[in-house]
């Protein structure tokens, strides 16, 4: 079962989107508000494990880019797992993130 909120804000000083997603035996469930619930379960489904819960590592190299202001916090549950997982666009690593989970952020894959 997955029962995630998703707090959206395009800048510090814009209003806050909150979304919520889902699923019930593998499909969206009843009170899911995100636009794209399909693409947005799959995208959790294929990726939510690794970047909800990352593993100890070396450090990452990352480009430093900046794609933009964006802030997303996604809360909730991911298979009987809490979440508590911060998504920008501060750096490659981050915009990487982001576009992975783009389908549950609003927006799409690239």
């Amino acid at each position: 079962m997955i029962d995630l909120t998703i707090s959206i804000r395009e800048d510090s000083n814009a209003p806050e989107h909150v979304f919520r997603l889902l699923s019930l035996d593998g499909k969206p469930a009843a009170g899911t508000t995100v636009p794209q619930p399909v693409a947005a379960l799959a995208a959790v489904e294929r990726f939510g494990a690794d970047l909800f819960f990352p593993k100890p590592g070396p450090p990452r190299l990352c480009t430093q880019q900046y794609g933009g202001p964006q802030v997303a916090v996604v809360t909730g549950t991911f298979h009987g797992r809490t979440v508590h997982s911060t998504f920008t666009r501060t750096d490659g690593c981050e915009i990487a993130r982001w576009k992975a989970m783009a389908p549950l952020l609003g927006g799409t894959a690239a």
